[in-house]
């Protein structure tokens, strides 16, 4: 970090912003360019600042609130979450304070506040941590944790904030023997296969990363293919595949697969990817309802859905979204699957999946289905696989995951599946 710690701070500071105040998602903001003024440690340092302040914002809220008479501008607010979470984590109390106050007084609308950013931070440098574990887990914000709460009761729920509060381990999917690559990289053997890394590092450093041993991929997005359980010379279509891990899953089984994306920045990642692992998949960037060849055994459906089973490792989507686009999003997944059903052959399978928590872009997306297409059955008996708790399989026949199952282990994304027969 620099001398100072100055930039990096003001960068975290700056990503908070765009995130709470603008709606933009990090990823967004990372790939725009906003951390490219700053060397590599320091990229590395804001990025994991913005992330922590976020996994931990509603905690540091409560932890500022006994000291501000009413809530200061979200600029005010930005900068004293930052400075909490650096503070609890153990940084020294002048130099954290004196950074935000620099920032504070160096913002013309908001350099009022700087006395009182001074004052607040010094005294929860006071508390320190004691004050940040007395407290509870970070609650999500309500707009999402009402339906949710609707959805699997209170008590699941606090298991789920556990989960995000806690983030992810890096998980990774073997190409070929799964044990072979958790010796070699010093990771956990996951039920479903995939491999748990706690500390893992700089990824491209481990070992098989060069000769493409493996990909990264949590381990629930890893079981859509493992239920789907194609053999070689299946013809398999990978309807949005970016960023390709599922893709790479398919190739590897011998499977004849055609993905398909919008995007063309991210049908080149999908294509890089499947290079560095050595596998191949005929790549088309196109629509996917535009995309009309059918005759497919399978069809791979990870539809675009409001990603809220995402929030372990992407703390920022509760706060850049608010769910008004949510219902663009469900009609789109109920066309898609519409559409997918018309490129397969009599007796082929679709396997829909969406990384949401959220019933209405999961059970209910099936319970639809069914009702719209004749002779469309849900298949069971393909969810009877290695790793798959039948606890997880719902009433209509799909699987319902999420970040608090698994909680010895460390968690999981929160995904849909569900895989369908067409008549």
């Amino acid at each position: 970090m620099s001398k100072t710690g100055l930039p990096p701070r003001r960068a975290a500071h700056h990503l908070l912003e765009e995130i709470t105040g603008e709606g933009r998602l990090m990823s967004e903001l990372i790939g725009g360019g906003a951390l490219d003024h700053l060397p590599a440690d320091e990229r590395a340092r804001a990025q994991r600042l913005a992330m922590d302040a976020l996994r931990g914002a509603d905690r540091a809220d409560r932890m500022l609130k006994p000291y501000l008479k009413k809530e200061p501008p979200e600029t005010v607010q930005n900068a004293l979450r930052l400075g909490v979470i650096e503070l609890v984590g153990g940084e020294a109390a002048h130099g954290v304070v004196n950074a935000y106050v620099e920032i504070i007084s160096k913002n013309k609308h908001v350099s009022s506040f700087k006395g009182l950013t001074n004052a607040v931070l010094r005294r929860i440098s006071e508390e320190g941590e004691k004050g940040w574990t007395k407290r509870a887990n970070p609650l999500t914000p309500g707009w999402l944790r009402q339906p949710l709460v609707a959805a699997w009761g209170r008590k699941s729920v606090e298991g789920i904030e556990a989960a995000h509060f806690a983030g992810a381990a890096l998980d990774l999917t073997a190409k070929g023997d799964p044990k072979a690559v958790a010796d070699a990289v010093g990771g956990t053997l996951l039920p479903t296969g995939s491999i748990r890394l706690k500390e893992a590092g700089q990824v491209s450093a481990l070992p098989g990363f060069e000769n493409g041993d493996w990909w990264v991929q949590d381990a629930a997005a890893a079981i859509p293919v493992q239920v789907l359980d194609p053999k070689p010379g299946m013809k398999v279509l990978d309807l949005c595949a970016a960023p390709g891990g599922k893709t790479m899953q398919l190739a590897a089984s011998g499977a004849d697969v055609t993905a398909v994306d919008l995007s063309h920045n991210r049908m080149t990642r999908v294509k890089d990817n499947l290079k560095r692992v050595g596998l191949k998949a005929n790549c088309v960037t196109s629509d996917a309802f535009k995309f009309e060849q059918g005759g497919f055994d399978a069809v791979l459906l990870d539809a675009p859905c409001s990603a809220t089973g995402t929030i372990r490792r992407h703390p920022d989507l509760p706060y850049a979204k608010d769910g008004s686009e949510f219902m663009a999003l469900i009609e789109q997944q109920e066309l898609l699957i519409d559409h997918a059903l018309t490129l397969l052959k009599p007796g082929g399978k679709l396997v829909f999946c969406t990384c949401s928590l959220l019933p209405d872009e999961g059970e209910i997306q099936v319970d639809e289905a069914l009702e719209r297409h004749a002779g469309l059955t849900v298949d069971t008996d393909a969810l009877n696989k290695p790793g798959i708790d039948p606890a997880w399989i719902t009433e209509e026949g799909g699987i319902r995951l999420r970040p608090d199952y698994w909680a010895d282990l460390g968690g999981m994304d929160g995904f849909y599946i569900a895989v369908m027969t067409k008549a």
